[in-house]
C-alpha cells in the first residue's frame, strides 16, 4: 500500500473514529457538516429557525453512514486495494466525435471517464460505439473505442 493510501487511510479512519465519539451524544447539525458556501448554495440559510431544526432532528432521527474517499486533490476514489481493478465493457451513450483535451466521456453503465492525457483525435461519427476501459499495471486506465482507428487513450473515472 502506498504512503499516499497509508496517509488517506488514517485521516479516514480518525475522522470516523472523531465522528462516532460526538454521535454518541449529539449528532452534528446541517451548519456543522456543510461549508457555509454549500449552506448557502443549497439554500439552506432561507429556512425559519424552526424548518431549520425539524431537518436536523430528522437527518439525527434517520442516521446513515456514508464513507467518502477522496484524493488529496478532492477527487473521487473509486477503486482500492481491496477492490479488484476490473474491464468496463460498454457503450458511449450517445455520438462519439474523438477527443480534445478534457474530453468527458458519458457510458451508457452510468459511468463518466474522463480524458487524463494530453492530444486531439478526430473520430469522425459514431453513435453508441462499444468501448472498453482497461486497468495498466501503473494504476492508470486505458480507453479502446470499437470503429475507432485511433489508440487507446488514458482516462480516469470522474462518476
Amino acid at each position: 500500500m502506498s504512503l499516499r493510501r497509508v496517509a488517506l487511510l488514517a485521516c479516514v479512519v480518525g475522522i470516523a473514529a472523531a465522528s462516532g465519539g460526538a454521535s454518541a451524544a449529539e449528532p452534528p447539525t446541517l451548519q456543522e457538516r456543510m461549508s457555509k458556501e454549500e449552506f448557502h448554495a443549497a439554500e439552506l440559510d432561507k429556512l425559519s429557525p424552526d424548518a431549520l431544526k425539524r431537518l436536523n432532528d430528522w437527518l439525527a432521527a434517520h442516521p446513515t453512514t456514508v464513507t467518502k474517499l477522496v484524493t488529496p486533490a478532492n477527487k473521487p476514489v473509486f477503486y482500492t486495494d481491496d477492490a479488484p481493478r476490473e474491464r468496463v465493457e460498454t457503450r458511449i451513450d450517445g455520438l462519439f466525435t474523438g477527443w480534445t483535451g478534457k474530453t468527458v466521456f458519458k457510458l451508457q453503465n452510468g459511468q463518466e471517464w474522463t480524458q487524463s492525457q494530453s492530444g486531439r483525435y478526430d473520430g469522425g461519427k459514431l453513435h453508441n460505439p462499444k468501448i472498453k476501459i482497461e486497468p495498466t499495471m501503473g494504476g492508470t486506465w486505458l480507453l479502446f473505442v470499437s470503429g475507432c482507428d485511433c489508440d487507446s487513450l488514458r482516462v480516469e473515472r470522474t462518476k
